[in-house]
C-alpha cells in the first residue's frame, strides 16, 4: 500500500483538526514534533490502494512570523517530507486566509484548498464560486463543512488526484510593475541559460526580489551574479518607486493582499455586509453594477476635456517661443539652403511636435493618478465581464490603457497575460487605442475642422470610437485567428491610497522624457528627412516662370514712379489701397501657386502622387497621402509633414500661418474625417511595431498585423468618407 503525507496548513481556527477528524473517522492522535515541544497530530486513512497520513500542523498567519508554533509549520513545510499540503481556509474569512495561501502558493508545491465551514458561510450570504477559483489559482478548491460532513469524499478524491499527477504550477499573479522586474531578471537568466535543480527561473526571480536568504545564498555562488546585481538593484528600486516604501516586507504583503482581495472579489458573492472600511465604502460606488461604467466614462471623459482645454495655454506658449526662435536663428543664416534646414526642417518640425508636450504630460498625470490611487484595478475588474462578452481577457485593461499613453509599454505590459492567445489577440488591438504620438493629429484637426468648446468632445469621441473599434476587432480575431477559451481573471485590488507627488512626478517625467527624446533623435531626423524630400530636387524652370509672372505684377520701383505715386498718394488714396490690395492677392495667389508646383516636383510629391491613387478613394490629396506614409515613422511627424507641406515660415500674411487654417482651407470634411479615422487604426509607429516583434517572438504575427491594420484603416476610412460624404 502506497503512502501519501498530507500536510494540513491553515490560519488557527479554521478547523483542520475537526477536518482531519471528519476525513479519518476520528482517529486523530497527538504527539511531538522531533525536537520541539510542539503539539503534532496525525491521522490515518486507508483507501483505494493508499495508506494517507495527515500531519495537523499548527496554525500561522504568515511564513515569516517565528512564534515557536509557526517556526515548526514553516520549517516543515520547507525541508519537511511530504505529498501534498491541504489548505484549510475558514469560508466565512477569505479574503484574510487567502493571505497565507498566496505564501503556500510560493511553494510550488501540489496543492488542494479546502474550503471549511461552508455551511456558516451560505448562513451568513456568502457562496464561493470553486470552479471559477480553480481555474484562476489552478488549484482544485472543495466547498467542504467538517463539522457536517459535507463534500468530504470529493475531498479525498482530489487529494488522490493530484497526488497522481504531476504538478500543476499555481498561478500566482503581482502587480505590474512586480511582474515586470520579475520578467527582466527571468528573460537574464533564460539568456544565459542559467538552471537550478530543483528551482524554477521565476521562482529564483521572486526569491530575490523578496530577499530569499536561502535564493540569495544559491546565486550569489554563481559567476552570472556580477551581471546580475545591477539588474537586481535597478529592479528593486523600480517597485520601492511604485510601492512608495523601502520596505520589502511591506511590499510583499501589499502584494499578497492585493492579489487575495483581487481573488476575492472575483470569486465570493455575497448577499448580507458586514462593516465596511473606507476602501469597501468607496468600492460600493466606484465597481457599482448600475453605476460604476457611467462614472469611470465621465472620468475618462473629464480627463480629455482637461487635456485638450488646459493643454493649449502653455501649447500657444511654446508654439510662439518657436517661431521666435526660427526667425531669431534665421535671420543669422545668410545661406538660403541652410537657413531652410534649420528653420523649417529642424526648428519648425521639432517645435511642431514639442508643443503638444504639455498635452501630453497631462494625460500621462491622469492616467498615473488612476494608476497610483488604486482605481486603475477597479476599473479592470469593472470592465471585465464587458471584455470577456469581446474576447478579451480581463487583464487586457491594463495594457490597453496604457495604449492610451504609448503603444510601446502596452505590448510590454501584455506580458502579464500568460495565454499566449489572450496575449497576441491584445496585441493586435493595442493599436486602437490611441496613443499619445496621434493626440497631435487629433488635436490640429479637431481645432481645425470644430468649433473649439467642442474640440474636447470630438477628441473624446475619437479616443472612445478607438477602443470600440478595437473591441470589435478583437471580437472577429477572437472567433476566427484566435479560436479558444479564454481564462479566468483576477485583478489585484489594493487600497484606495493618495500617492505621494515624488511618484506622479516620476511617472510623468520619466514618459515625458521618453517623448522629448523622441522627438529631439528619432523624429528630428524624420524632421530632416522629409524636409529634404520635400526641398530636393530643385526645380530652375518652374522657379523662374513664377518669378517673372510675379515681377510682372509689382509695381515699378524706379525713383520716378515713387515720386509720382508720392505725390499722387493724398489724391488717389482710395483707390490706391484697393488697388495694392488686389495685387498684393495677385502675386499671393501666384506665389501660392508656385510652393505647390515646386512641392509636386520634390521627391516627396513623387512619392506622394505615386501612392494617391490608393488613397484616392478615401478623399486623400497627394499631400495627405505623403503624410500617412511619413505617419510610419512616428505619428507625431505628421503634423511637422504636414507644416512642411504647406509651406508654413513662409513669407504669408498673418491669416495665412496657421496650419489649421491651411488644412481648413484645402481639405474637405469627409476627407479629414477619413483621415482621423485611417490615422486611428495604422500601425502606431516603426519602433512600437518593433517591440511587437520581439513580443510576439513570431515573425508572421508582425506580417499579419501590418497587413491587418492597413486593410482595417482603409476599409473603415473609406467608409467614413463615403458616410460623411452623404450628409455634407
Amino acid at each position: 500500500m502506497k503512502k501519501i503525507v498530507i500536510a494540513l496548513v491553515g490560519q488557527p481556527n479554521v478547523g483542520k483538526s475537526h477536518l482531519a477528524n471528519a476525513i479519518s473517522g476520528s482517529n486523530l492522535k497527538i504527539g511531538n514534533f522531533a525536537g520541539v515541544t510542539v503539539e503534532k497530530a496525525t491521522a490515518h486513512l486507508s483507501t483505494e490502494g493508499f495508506a494517507i497520513e495527515f500531519i495537523d500542523l499548527p496554525g500561522l498567519y504568515s511564513l515569516e512570523d517565528f512564534s515557536a508554533d509557526e517556526k515548526v509549520t514553516k520549517d516543515f513545510l520547507l525541508t519537511g517530507e511530504y505529498d501534498l499540503i491541504l489548505n484549510v481556509i475558514d469560508s466565512t474569512n477569505l479574503e484574510r486566509n487567502l493571505m497565507l495561501t498566496t505564501e503556500l502558493m510560493e511553494l510550488q508545491k501540489k496543492m488542494v484548498i479546502a474550503l471549511n465551514m461552508d455551511d456558516e458561510a451560505i448562513k451568513e450570504g456568502m457562496i464561493v464560486q470553486t470552479e471559477i477559483m480553480s481555474k484562476i489559482l489552478s488549484i482544485p478548491c472543495i466547498r467542504v463543512s467538517s463539522k457536517l460532513k459535507i463534500n468530504i469524499d470529493l475531498l479525498v478524491n482530489q487529494i488522490l488526484h493530484v497526488t497522481k499527477n504531476p504538478l500543476i504550477a499555481p498561478k500566482l499573479i503581482y502587480s505590474n510593475e512586480v511582474e515586470e522586474q520579475l520578467q527582466t531578471i527571468v528573460c537574464f537568466l533564460d539568456d544565459k541559460h542559467f538552471k537550478a535543480d530543483s528551482l524554477t527561473n521565476r521562482q529564483i526571480a521572486v526569491g530575490l526580489l523578496w530577499q530569499k536568504k536561502e535564493i540569495y545564498a544559491l546565486m550569489h555562488e554563481q559567476p552570472l551574479y556580477i551581471e546580475l546585481h545591477p539588474i537586481l538593484n535597478n529592479a528593486l528600486g523600480h517597485i520601492y518607486m511604485y510601492a512608495q516604501t523601502d520596505e520589502i516586507e511591506e511590499v510583499i504583503n501589499r502584494q499578497h493582499s492585493s492579489f487575495a482581495a483581487g481573488l476575492c472579489a472575483e470569486v465570493l458573492s455575497v448577499t448580507q455586509t458586514k462593516n465596511k472600511n473606507i476602501t469597501q465604502k468607496i468600492d460600493t460606488l466606484l465597481i457599482h453594477k448600475l453605476f460604476g461604467l457611467p462614472i469611470f466614462i465621465f472620468l475618462m471623459w473629464g480627463l480629455f476635456q482637461l487635456t485638450f482645454t488646459l493643454g493649449q495655454i502653455p501649447m500657444d506658449w511654446i508654439e510662439a517661443s518657436f517661431g521666435w526662435l526660427g526667425e531669431t536663428v534665421g535671420s543669422t543664416i545668410g545661406n538660403e539652403a541652410l537657413k531652410s534646414l534649420i528653420v523649417d526642417g529642424i526648428i519648425t518640425g521639432v517645435g511642431s511636435v514639442v508643443m503638444f508636450l504639455p498635452n501630453i504630460m497631462i494625460l500621462f498625470l491622469g492616467i498615473a493618478l488612476l494608476e497610483t490611487t488604486g482605481y486603475m484595478s477597479r476599473a479592470a475588474f469593472l470592465l471585465d465581464g464587458f471584455f470577456h462578452k469581446f474576447g478579451l481577457h480581463g487583464k487586457s485593461f491594463v495594457p490597453l490603457v496604457t495604449g492610451f499613453g504609448c503603444s510601446v509599454p502596452a505590448y510590454m505590459a501584455a506580458r502579464t497575460l500568460k495565454n499566449k492567445k489572450d496575449r497576441l489577440l491584445t496585441m493586435f488591438v493595442i493599436g486602437f487605442m490611441s496613443c499619445g504620438a496621434r493626440l497631435p493629429v487629433y488635436v490640429l484637426f479637431a481645432g481645425a475642422f470644430f468649433e473649439e468648446d467642442m474640440a474636447g468632445n470630438v477628441l473624446f469621441g475619437i479616443y472612445i470610437s478607438g477602443a470600440l473599434l478595437g473591441l470589435i476587432a478583437a471580437k472577429i480575431l477572437r472567433v476566427s485567428a484566435f479560436k479558444g477559451e479564454d481564462e479566468p481573471f483576477v485583478m489585484e485590488m489594493p487600497k484606495y491610497r493618495l500617492p505621494s507627488l515624488k511618484l506622479l512626478w516620476f511617472v510623468v517625467y520619466a514618459k515625458s522624457i521618453m517623448y522629448v527624446k523622441k522627438a529631439g533623435t528619432f523624429i528630428l531626423m524624420a524632421s530632416m528627412l522629409i524636409w529634404f524630400i520635400s526641398s530636393y530636387p530643385k526645380n530652375i524652370l518652374i522657379e523662374e516662370e513664377y518669378t517673372t509672372k510675379i515681377e510682372a505684377l509689382q509695381p515699378s520701383v524706379n525713383e520716378e514712379q515713387s515720386v509720382l505715386e508720392e505725390t499722387q498718394k493724398e489724391a488717389t488714396e482710395a483707390v490706391g489701397e484697393d488697388k495694392s490690395a488686389s495685387v498684393e492677392d495677385a502675386i499671393q495667389a501666384l506665389e501660392n501657386e508656385k510652393r505647390e508646383k515646386l512641392m509636386e516636383h520634390t521627391y516627396l510629391g513623387m512619392i506622394g502622387k505615386t501612392i494617391e491613387p490608393a488613397f484616392a478613394p478615401l478623399g486623400f490629396d497627394w499631400k495627405m497621402s505623403v503624410a500617412t506614409f511619413s505617419g510610419l515613422a512616428a505619428k507625431e511627424v505628421i503634423v511637422s509633414t504636414l507644416g512642411v507641406l504647406y509651406s508654413l515660415g513662409d513669407k504669408v500674411s498673418e491669416d495665412d500661418t496657421s496650419l489649421r487654417a491651411i488644412i481648413t482651407d484645402n481639405i474637405s470634411f469627409p476627407s479629414a474625417m477619413a483621415f482621423i479615422v485611417f490615422v486611428m487604426v495604422y500601425l502606431p509607429c516603426l519602433a512600437a511595431t518593433a517591440v511587437f516583434a520581439k513580443e510576439a517572438e513570431e515573425a508572421r504575427y508582425t506580417v499579419y498585423l501590418v497587413i491587418f491594420t492597413f486593410a482595417t484603416a482603409w476599409v473603415l476610412a473609406f467608409i467614413t468618407y463615403r458616410v460623411v460624404l452623404l450628409f455634407t
